[in-house]
């Protein structure tokens, strides 16, 4: 997404000396250092050829003083076989708060499904997680309940419900929950193997989104930065662990991804500046303007972002359909070049009503097998006006397999759901 954003301290032209202030000392407070250079570090995407940042350090980007290997628990799939619609509970994966509070958005997280393209996981937080990066793709985080505050080496976030937080591949982040008993952070994790990025149909060539887009450049909260250590009162020489998640083999690899520690000898909050199109950011669901018309609008109306071989896509509070003989609940389809997951974030989903699905559910509804409302509903839809319904989907073109959290949490009736008025 070629939007330029500059923050913080950086030279008048790129890859030009910028030096820290003469009487800054070597992790940037008071002291009697001589005006070292800053270490420029270039982010990019595709190699050279597209988006990037330049960052600006204290440190030599690159140094570490140890390394271990992280185990980052199961992530092997299961083949969906027999071929079968799903109901998921993940709610039911994170039911006392014991395990709530020894969780954190890193490591706790359960994976429900994935294929080689995207891994859908989730997890409810009550501790703060290890400084990490994802060395596979990128993320893009649901925030379904909770607050959090998010730091990363571009900057911070303070994020909250139906935030969308895009971390793009390697940036170094962590995430500092706000802990509540009532509301604890739950999370919908999407990580890529690949890119995510608004759809290619909003954009201009250049990058600027266009008129017909259901958001904007204005909707996108940018990180408060630069973030420095000692602007959050730690240290700046503080020794520090930073989880990795890479691709990988061998026996200690799960579903073809490992982990690995780095430890660095300072803090990762090293940058005073930083320009470019490639950072993290924040688009709040309710800054969708959902696309409606007189009969029903099919799941690309409702797309928000997209990576290789998937697309995500949420359903909004809305007006609903309004020809004189339009029905407003979905039609009857198969989707035979993809499988569709959706998770049931807030209100009353009307096309689902009967099948057991709620608030917290996940359904997966599998390439080669026809889907729609449940009995009745499409004749109780029918003079609808609005839906007040929340859900994020992901569509795959590639079938999905049940990951470990996934295979926990399946009601394992859903299938017949359609057998039932």
């Amino acid at each position: 997404m070629a939007h330029y954003a500059a923050m913080g301290s950086i030279p008048p032209k790129r890859h030009t000396q910028h030096r820290r202030p003469k009487n800054a000392g070597p992790h940037g407070g008071v002291g009697t250092g001589t005006g070292e250079l800053y270490y420029e570090e270039l982010m990019g995407e595709e190699g050279f050829s597209s988006d990037s940042s330049l960052l600006y350090h204290r440190h030599i980007p690159s140094t570490v003083a140890g390394v271990r290997e992280w185990a980052v628990g199961d992530l092997s799939t299961t083949a969906n076989h027999p071929l079968m619609a799903r109901h998921l509970k993940p709610h039911d994966l994170f039911e006392t708060d014991a395990i709530v509070r020894s969780t954190d958005a890193v490591t706790g997280r359960r994976l429900l499904m994935g294929n080689g393209d995207v891994r859908l996981s989730y997890a409810v937080c009550g501790t703060d997680s290890p400084w990490y990066r994802n060395a596979i793709g990128d993320e893009c985080i649901y925030v379904e309940r909770g607050k959090a505050r998010v730091e990363t080496v571009f900057g911070s976030f303070e994020v909250g419900e139906g935030d969308y937080v895009i971390i793009p591949r390697a940036v170094t982040h962590r995430w500092l929950p706000k802990r509540s008993r009532k509301d604890p952070l739950r999370l919908i994790c999407i990580e890529a193997n690949s890119h995510i990025a608004p759809p290619k149909r909003y954009l201009s060539k250049y990058g600027q989104f266009l008129e017909h887009a259901p958001y904007c450049e204005r909707d996108l909260r940018q990180p408060l930065g630069p973030l420095l250590a000692e602007d959050i009162g730690e240290d700046p020489a503080q020794v520090t662990n930073v989880y990795i998640k890479h691709r990988g083999s061998g026996p200690n690899a799960s579903g073809g991804i490992v982990g690995t520690v780095h430890t660095v000898p300072f803090h990762p909050l090293d940058v005073v500046g930083w320009d470019g199109c490639l950072y993290p950011y924040v688009f709040n669901v309710s800054d969708y303007e959902p696309i409606t018309g007189r009969i029903h609008q099919p799941p690309p109306a409702h797309q928000v972002f997209e990576g290789w071989n998937f697309v995500i896509c949420n359903f909004v509070p809305r007006k609903v359909d309004y020809h004189p003989l339009a029905i407003p609940v979905p039609y009857y389809h198969s989707n035979v070049d993809s499988d569709e997951v959706m998770f049931y974030v807030d209100g009353d989903y009307e096309a689902r009503k009967g099948s057991g699905i709620e608030r917290g559910s996940v359904s997966l509804h599998p390439g080669g097998h026809a889907h729609g409302p449940q009995p009745g509903a499409a004749e109780k839809s029918i003079g609808a006006e609005r839906f007040e319904e929340l859900a994020v989907m992901v569509d795959t073109f590639k079938p999905l397999e049940l990951g470990e959290g996934g295979r926990a949490c399946d009601d394992g009736v859903y299938q017949w759901s359609w057998g039932r008025s």
